[in-house]
């Protein structure tokens, strides 16, 4: 009699559990792997607008006097108005304006937004909510950068804050919130 080769019941029963055990168990990891990136990419995001502010700031010392180059003109005191040719000129965009308020980057999508992140842009006056939306960014109008959480939206708890310059001071970026991510 010629035995026919295969798998036993049993033996596919004790492979699809095994299957089952690792699946339960690799999942929460994945899980905690997509925050970690979340969480990254805030840390990577306070430190673009760290070094933005930093940029900006002595590219506005140097340039004190409000010449205008590469059609920008940087106002001496207050806040450089978005367009309009004000604020600092943006490399390889003739006429892009980044907007400025006593020095550094303005709490605006003109301003530290631009600055911060390399977004392509349609119009020469910064980001739009939109273009920030398709790189997984978006703006608040109280002065902040989110990150995309773990459901597809944007909250206060998983992003960078950044308040601006007072006369005379410094602005603040930071610290990373990633409670929410």
């Amino acid at each position: 009699m010629k035995r026919q080769a295969g798998f036993t019941l049993i033996e596919l029963i004790v492979v699809i559990v095994i299957l089952g055990i690792l699946a339960a168990t690799a999942l929460p990891r994945f899980t905690n792997l997509q925050r970690d990136a979340r969480v990254a990419k805030v840390n990577a995001l306070l430190g673009a607008m760290q070094t933005a502010v930093a940029l900006a700031h002595g590219t506005a010392l140097l340039r004190a006097t409000g010449a205008a180059i590469n059609g920008c003109t940087l106002a001496v005191t207050g806040t450089s108005a978005a367009g309009a040719g004000l604020g600092i000129a943006i490399e390889g965009a003739a006429g892009t304006c980044a907007q400025m308020t006593n020095y550094y980057p303005a709490d605006s999508l003109q301003g530290i937004a631009m600055l911060a992140l390399t977004v392509p842009m349609a119009g020469l006056i910064g980001p739009t909510v939109a273009e920030l939306n398709a790189q997984g960014y978006s703006w608040t109008a109280a002065g902040g950068m989110l990150v995309q959480n773990a459901v597809g939206g944007y909250t206060a708890t998983c992003g960078v804050p950044y308040t601006v310059a007072p006369v005379g001071g410094v602005p603040v970026v930071g610290p990373a919130v990633t409670t929410g991510c």
